[in-house]
């Protein structure tokens, strides 16, 4: 039968419910607007898409190695509470494993990918009825090393995930630690070939003027500017900070060959948190 838009736009207004699936509803029920609410709380898709808007910052990363490959995957919920849900953890399981096996880490591309009987976003939908918060994946990282190692670590239960590729094969248990470190001290570039210029322009520039304000000469200053530099490079690059389990060595002296590629995921970061004014809410509600 021909849906019309007003039909679906009154569905979704009643419901919540995304337009295709409002549209699918009422294709599946003959246009009833009843039968179509009740196909979609059947689905777990009603009022899904109102819950779509409300911050969610908590949750979980979950990562997983399987020979040469490893994956990561952050899923957020409203509350710490809800990434405890059996459902949950089972759902960002099976989309890791998904990751892992596709490489996939577009999220548009991961949402139409099959979970079963239905695609990983109508199960995201799904869930977000049935826990009755908005859920989400967030993020996605692969690393294949077709004659390397990889690595993965996830930290505190799921609040930082990390991981890592490197070029010689046979190094799991460096990998792994490897990890830790990354999840430990938070580098944010793999080397110095890797940092923004303009982030290295800006530090020089700041080092610069310190130093001339000392009254210094010029050779000096030039030394005293190249040492802080360097000394800057070695806090936020990964194989030159000094290794947390050996911090007479650095990272990249660890490895038998090279460290190629690491993502580090913390949970929520980014993510701008609502202030919650508890008194003020606890009012609200007892004046409607």
């Amino acid at each position: 039968m021909t849906v019309t838009a007003a039909q679906v736009k009154e569905l979704r207004d009643m419901t919540g419910a995304g337009m295709m699936d409002a549209k699918k509803a009422l294709v599946e029920t003959g246009g009833n607007i009843q039968d179509a609410i009740d196909w979609l709380r059947k689905k777990g898709m009603a009022k899904a898409e109102k819950k779509a808007g409300r911050v969610a910052a908590e949750g979980a990363v979950v990562a997983k190695t399987a020979g040469n490959k490893a994956a990561m995957v952050e899923v957020n919920s409203e509350t710490d509470f809800a990434a405890k849900n059996d459902k949950f953890q089972a759902f960002s399981q099976a989309v890791l494993d998904i990751v892992l096996n596709t490489g996939i880490t577009d999220l548009d591309e991961l949402k139409a990918q099959s979970m079963g009987n239905q695609t990983v976003g109508e199960a995201q939908t799904e869930l977000v009825a049935t826990i009755g918060e908005n859920i989400g994946v967030r993020r996605a990282s692969f690393v294949e090393e077709a004659a390397g190692t990889v690595g993965a670590y996830i930290h505190m239960g799921g609040k930082i995930g990390v991981l890592a590729g490197f070029s010689g094969a046979g190094q799991d248990d460096v990998a792994k630690q490897v990890a830790m470190h990354i999840a430990a001290s938070n580098p944010q570039f793999l080397n110095r070939d890797a940092i923004d210029q303009d982030v290295l322009a800006r530090e020089e520039k700041v080092y610069t003027e310190r130093a001339e304000a000392s009254g210094k000469p010029a050779q000096v200053i030039e030394k005293i500017v190249q040492g802080q530099l360097n000394k800057f490079c070695e806090e936020i690059c990964l194989v030159d900070q000094a290794f947390v389990m050996d911090t007479d060595r650095k990272v990249g002296e660890v490895v038998d060959g090279e460290i190629t590629t690491f993502t580090r995921f913390g949970l929520g970061e980014g993510v701008e948190k609502k202030e919650e004014d508890f008194a003020a809410e606890v009012a609200a509600t007892m004046a409607g």
